[in-house]
């Protein structure tokens, strides 16, 4: 079949010609279809529902809306997780489907179940599923600034004329709105007034509720033509509020504005911004659909805004301080400037190695064709372009030039040989040299693909992680396999018209030192033997010497600092420490230009903090403008900066990597311990023990739990039979609190578009004197009022901050961050001081998760898919090679392959991750095809019958070159990976260290030991 292809491509070379110029301009099509992202999607399959129940207590809102929700959801197919948080007035339940589950069959399984358990919820929650969005959905962020609108003004803007607008961006999922104040007609009751006219709240707010409606009357003929009747009885002013009369007293209507006071006013608010230490302001935060092209989401929002601009109020500016756009092209980038290094240190090398300009050109030709196969083949499979899958074709530039080089070669070869070329025709020496080594080629990329199978087997953030590096490797190295044997040829019979089969310059001289070093060798193979041994035992025990971590963390280029403070502070308060913060790093830390903060929960729910948590997001200068060298030196600085503020605990992160480790755990931190149990205090006494224990342990940083207890809770303990005697229920007595504190949401005012609420609550030093509130009056029916205390003891305790839940059962959690040494050992050593110093009741249980747990997954799977594929390689070379003997000996060049491997990460410092497992994944096949390379052509010597002495020498010589050329090429295709500097360097770093210093071991060992291990085994062997 091989043979057919190969005459085909020679004897069709116009067609050729076409179809080759029909791939280049359909692979560049794809490129520029391709989606552009800095990650690949790394979220699974997740549905959040998110219900709010103003005024409820966390444990109040656990019993009667998480609880009921999460059973409902129990038993849906596919699921494999829900957790919960439960939070004042507000719960945020994740639902988590295997990988691969359509995300419109979970979310209606979600609705379904939803729609049958909500009749079951209090009667004035509200809510439901979130946006169909990603954790990694923020992509862009921005705040509305202007001197002359008020906070107020700011927001409706926000609400009712930028978001819609943006909304209609294709790939926006939302766009969440924070911080300002919610536009309200606000209607306060004034006690004593109502008093004094016998009104009762509940008759207030029922008056307020039938009054405030337009409605359609029907049709009357008029002639030959209809009018259509609508009446007109919603509020549109004040005026129309005040108005509104509540009862009449013998002849004398009471109007509302008798009994209360109408005011525009803003409904209460969970969460504020600030930014620059000066002011609140208003924040927008575009989320993408699931699966949206960032690139060109970012690029919409920037031009709808752009459009909008001339219709915003005079002075308002959009500021944007966080764009995912920016991020892309700068992750990009740094792979895209390693792959362009990375093909011109190639061909430098393969003229240098070929002394052949035209030879050199034709083997080139096989780096952009594959590309834009890849490009075509990633496109039909839906997958992105990102600092991933274009980093596998990085990696790949190396391997993909081999089938070429074999290829033209050896028809150059042919073509040098006077003989053939007298006698045959030109196009037949072409053929007969292309399918000459056809078989061997096909074999050698056969094993490199078959090596990157086992990265399709990861699972979880590894797997998302590292399968379009797999998949980018395994789609161009197929495209250069098939290119080979078909475009090269073609390209041959065109370039290659006259060729000298002297050998250059750069190989007559590595000739001239290898021969005496190889004959020396063979003279003294027991040393040479011994010598790698002891390499192989002295690599086994540096190898127990290389701490083990996940991922290196990617330098995103933005800081966020989580910042928590005491549990019952108010929101006020907590924006006033915020702007202390704010001001006191832009004052002492130069490099950082701006900090947006944001408290509390978000108007979606997606992030439901609580007033005591902050994120501040620090907008940083240009590294060149910096005092310090690198990004840690500049988080010690910063943490300089927040020691001096009293009472705050913090942890740094970035808002993707943050956002991943919520996604995947619902916390964040590169270790995460869970501790489970039913007792909220137990669970709290537990996790503090853990905190002191970890920040003992050297290497811990930003060690915290979230204070879970000191929330101030003002109990209203309800007399019933003192309620009952004067005809109240607890109902009414529940509802008119909720009113008076919170406010009620009473209806609407259509302002245009605008939807503007209208609340009844109680008045302002009401809500800032505890005391005045226990004497709150409450109107009786026969329009007495009595005081709140005479039917209801109120008593003040302590309770928790949130509940946190999964699979049913309550935990809290530990956090902590890993610096200066690796991950395992130091999640090792926690686990051993927690078990022996922690003692957990019954019932009581610790589960260790975050970075650790992808780590112990990655490698477990690693650690059964390798001998696997090692198995394959085996099988391949058997089918190649004929002969067991001869398979164990090409692989038994793998073990010294990892030698140089295991030095090199040990001499640069870097752990053992999952990147740095990859390379050696990828060592292991190019050692493979090594010695492939060498013993095939052992084995053409002897069959020629040659002596077993001059076999290992003239064949090792002449096979110099194509291996010195397959492991320099592959090496300097890493080279510019090893030096790059942008985001997502630090993931592709330790994978080039290990692949430069394994092929080093690999290359000299397989051009010294495997000819004496050939005369060992096989000397008088004929094949």
């Amino acid at each position: 079949m091989l043979a057919k292809l190969i005459q085909f491509a020679l004897t069709q070379r116009l067609l050729m010609v076409i179809v080759t110029l029909g791939l280049a301009f359909a692979g560049v099509v794809a490129y520029q279809a391709l989606p552009i992202d800095a990650f690949p999607d790394v979220s699974s399959t997740q549905v959040k529902i998110v219900v709010k129940a103003p005024g409820m207590t966390p444990e109040e809102v656990e019993a009667r809306i998480t609880a009921p929700i999460e059973v409902e959801m129990l038993g849906i197919p596919h699921q494999v997780g829900v957790r919960s948080v439960a939070k004042y007035a507000l719960t945020d339940i994740t639902i988590d489907f295997e990988d691969g589950t359509d995300i419109y069959w979970a979310r209606q399984q979600l609705s379904e179940r939803l729609n049958s358990v909500w009749p079951n919820l209090p009667d004035n929650v509200s809510g439901g599923m979130a946006p169909m969005t990603t954790p990694l959905g923020e992509m862009f962020m921005f705040t509305v600034e202007s001197d002359e609108l008020s906070l107020q003004e700011r927001r409706s803007l926000l609400d009712w004329v930028i978001r819609p607008q943006l909304r209609t961006v294709a790939g926006v999922a939302d766009v969440n709105v924070l911080g300002g104040l919610v536009r309200s007609f606000e209607v306060v009751p004034d006690n004593a007034r109502m008093y004094a006219r016998g009104v009762a709240i509940d008759l207030l707010q029922q008056v307020l509720q039938t009054n405030n409606r337009n409605g359609g009357a029907g049709r009357l003929n008029d002639g030959e033509g209809s009018l259509l009747v609508r009446s007109e009885g919603g509020f549109k002013t004040i005026a129309d509020v005040e108005n509104t009369v509540v009862r009449t007293d013998h002849g004398m209507s009471v109007r509302v504005a008798d009994v209360a006071t109408v005011r525009i006013g803003s409904i209460t608010r969970y969460g504020a911004v600030t930014s620059n230490g000066q002011n609140e302001t208003v924040q927008g935060l575009v989320l993408g659909l699931r699966g949206a092209n960032a690139q060109k989401v970012v690029e919409g929002v920037k031009a709808r805004l752009a459009e909008i601009a001339p219709q915003l109020p005079k002075g308002v500016k959009i500021n944007v301080f966080y764009d995912r756009g920016g991020l892309v092209e700068r992750a990009v980038n740094t792979v895209t400037k390693a792959l362009l290094e990375a093909v011109v240190l190639v061909l430098i090398l393969l003229v240098l190695f070929l002394g052949n300009f035209r030879a050199a050109l034709t083997i080139a030709f096989i780096l952009p064709l594959s590309a834009l196969f890849t490009f075509l083949l990633m496109r039909s499979f839906g997958m992105s372009a990102n600092l991933m899958s274009l980093g596998g074709l990085a990696i790949a530039i190396g391997m993909l030039v081999d089938a070429a080089v074999v290829v033209v070669e050896n028809v150059v070869s042919h073509l040098a040989d006077k003989k053939q070329a007298g006698t045959l025709p030109r196009m037949h020496i072409i053929y007969r040299a292309v399918r000459e080594v056809s078989v061997p080629v096909t074999a050698g990329v056969l094993i490199i693909i078959t090596v990157f199978l086992p990265l399709l087997t990861l699972q979880g953030l590894e797997g998302k992680l590292f399968s379009p590096v797999a998949l980018t490797i395994m789609f161009a190295l197929a495209g250069s396999l098939v290119l080979s044997l078909t475009v090269i040829p073609m390209l041959s019979s065109f370039l290659l018209k006259e060729v000298s089969h002297d050998n250059p310059w750069l190989v007559r001289k590595a000739l001239a030192l290898y021969e005496p070093v190889l004959l020396w060798c063979l003279a003294h193979a027991r040393v040479i033997v011994g010598a790698a041994l002891i390499m192989l035992t002295l690599t086994a025990v540096v190898y127990t010497q290389i701490g083990k971590t996940f991922m290196p963390v990617m330098d995103e280029g933005d800081i966020i600092i989580g910042v928590e403070k005491l549990p019952s502070i108010n929101l006020n308060q907590t924006i006033t420490t915020d702007m202390n913060v704010q001001r006191a790093i832009l004052s002492q830390v130069p490099e950082v230009k701006g900090v947006y903060s944001r408290v509390g929960s978000d108007d979606l729910g997606l992030d439901p903090m609580g007033l005591n948590q902050t994120d501040n997001f620090l907008i940083l200068k240009p590294m060149r403008e910096w005092r310090v060298a690198t990004k840690d030196a500049l988080i010690d600085e910063l943490r300089k900066v927040m020691d001096q503020l009293p009472g705050l605990a913090y942890s740094f992160t970035q808002p993707i990597d943050m956002r991943v480790n919520e996604m995947i755990l619902g916390v964040r931190g590169d270790l995460a311990i869970k501790i489970f149990g039913p007792d909220l205090a137990t669970l709290n006494a537990k996790a503090q023990q853990i905190v002191k224990i970890l920040a003992a342990i050297p290497g811990s940083q930003d060690v915290y739990t979230p204070q879970n207890s000191g929330v101030q809770y003002l109990q209203i303990k309800i007399d019933r039979m003192a309620a009952g005697r004067l005809g109240l229920s607890v109902n009414e007595i529940e509802t008119i609190l909720l009113a008076q504190l919170e406010g009620k949401q009473l209806g609407v005012v259509q302002e245009g578009q605008k939807r503007t609420p209208v609340l009844i609550r109680g008045s302002q030093d009401l809500r800032a004197s505890p005391a005045d509130f226990g004497n709150l009056m409450l109107t009786l029916d026969n329009g007495t009022n009595i005081p709140l205390s005479a039917v209801a003891r109120i008593e003040r305790e302590e309770g928790p901050v949130k509940v946190d839940r999964e699979r049913g059962a309550r935990f809290v959690v530990v956090t902590a961050n890993v610096r200066g040494r690796d991950l395992v050992g130091f999640v090792e050593e926690a686990k051993q001081r927690v078990q022996a110093e922690v003692k957990f009741g019954e019932g009581y249980t610790a589960k260790f998760g975050g970075q650790f747990e992808n780590q112990q997954r990655a490698s477990a799977r690693l650690a059964i898919v390798v001998p696997v594929a090692i198995g394959l390689i085996f099988l391949l070379l058997f089918a190649t090679f004929g002969s067991v003997k001869q398979a164990m000996l090409i692989l038994s060049n793998i073990p010294f392959a990892m030698i140089g491997g295991v030095f090199s990460l040990w001499l640069s410092g870097e752990y053992l991750s999952v990147p740095a497992s990859v390379g050696f994944i990828a060592l292991l096949g190019i050692a493979v095809l090594n010695g492939v390379v060498m013993v095939s052509y052992f084995n053409q010597l002897q069959a020629q019958g040659m002596a077993m002495a001059t076999i290992v020498v003239e064949g090792a010589k002449r096979r110099l070159r194509p291996v010195l050329m397959t492991a320099s090429i592959a090496a300097f295709g890493l080279i510019p990976l090893l030096f790059a500097t942008g985001p997502g360097s630090e993931i592709q770093r330790p994978l080039a260290i290990v692949v430069i210093g394994g092929l080093v071991s690999s290359t000299a060992l397989t051009l010294v030991l495997l000819p004496i291990l050939y005369r060992r085994f096989f000397n008088g062997v004929t094949k």
